[in-house]
């Protein structure tokens, strides 16, 4: 079954095609990204109505792109697959509206795929695939859990941030400390050069039972940090390296106590902050002491992107899940009220 996915959830355009005849990475037969990033840094963040009409813009022209890149044409579709929720609900009605209308007019199954559900099957579509069960961490600028994955489309949440998600913390503090729009790569990359060590700020929650995050005060620790220092480009550095660490630290002990909770030694770790150089070596380390493994996606997987949506549409498109003929869109979507993954007869 080859499926076309779509991604349209906030501000970046993603497509990709999705052979299930093939096998790992190579079943993955094209793919195209394009970011709204230079579109929003002068607003400092993410401004709905503007990403709704770009992706109206760039969404039919980078489906052709796709499409050429993988040598095939609509017609050698067998389904398409469209992030239906969560995110802005002008962004997923573009998405769902072309996916729908496509999947009409070749006469093929649609299906809305929950953007985290995504995110979480993407280190599936590389070779060696881990298979579940697993404990995942979904870790980007919206979300930070840690999910028991029983089975594809049976997720228990273990644990959640209570304010800001890792991802969102990294973009506010490099915010306060001036660094540009996206904020989250500037930091980590400014990270590299600091010292460790030189500002060690607090492991948040970590000094408690449970399983849950909470960054905020995290963040107001590295704001009076900043205030007080000389503002040098070193010690920008140097707290840049402190946040990290601490950030990653924090997520490798609630990593460590998830997989005990759920006696699992497998850890998958998924979205935009799994791209972090320092966590994954850190999660990696932490996994391979405990005798199992951590599994990431390339890097260019960790964002949103149109391939992790085409993947989890054609799971399920494949096991005879698909959906109406209403275009969808959930703003608000609960992973867990997902159907399991239940092969056809």
């Amino acid at each position: 079954m080859r499926v076309l996915g779509i991604e349209t959830s906030c501000d970046e355009t993603g497509v990709a095609v999705y052979d299930t005849v093939l096998r790992g990475a190579a079943a993955l037969r094209a793919q195209a990204l394009y970011s709204q990033i230079a579109l929003h840094a002068e607003y400092g963040g993410v401004v709905p109505e503007l990403a709704s009409r770009d992706h109206v813009r760039k969404l039919v022209p980078l489906i052709r792109e796709t499409l050429a890149q993988a040598g095939m044409t609509p017609a050698d579709l067998d389904g398409v697959a469209y992030t239906a929720g969560p995110g802005l609900v002008g962004a997923l009605l573009v998405g769902a509206g072309v996916a729908r209308s496509l999947a009409w007019a070749l006469e093929i199954p649609a299906i809305g795929v929950h953007h985290m559900e995504g995110h979480l099957l993407a280190p599936l579509i590389e070779d060696d695939p881990p298979a579940p069960p697993f404990v995942a961490l979904l870790v980007s600028g919206g979300h930070t859990q840690l999910v028991a994955v029983e089975a594809i489309g049976s997720y228990r949440l273990l644990g959640e941030t209570l304010d800001d998600a890792a991802g969102e913390a990294f973009d506010k503090t490099a915010k306060m400390m001036g660094l540009p729009y996206p904020g989250g790569p500037q930091l980590a990359a400014l990270a590299e050069q600091g010292t460790p060590g030189a500002y060690r700020f607090s492991r948040p929650m970590t000094d408690r039972p449970g399983l849950d995050f909470s960054f905020s005060g995290l963040k107001t620790q590295v704001l009076l940090a900043w205030r007080d220092s000389d503002q040098s480009d070193a010690t920008r550095a140097d707290i840049a390296r402190g946040f990290e660490d601490a950030v990653v630290e924090t997520l490798a002990i609630k990593c460590a106590r998830a997989l005990d909770a759920a006696g699992s030694n497998t850890l998958v770790v998924a979205g935009g902050v799994g791209a972090n150089r320092r966590l994954r070596e850190r999660l990696t380390t932490m996994c391979a002491q405990r005798g199992g493994r951590a599994c990431f996606p390339r890097p260019a997987l960790c964002t949103d992107n149109g391939a992790m949506i085409a993947f989890a549409g054609a799971l399920r498109l494949d096991a005879g899940q698909h959906d109406d003929a209403s275009v969808r869109a959930v703003p608000r979507w609960d992973m867990a009220t997902l159907s399991p993954l239940v092969p056809a007869r």
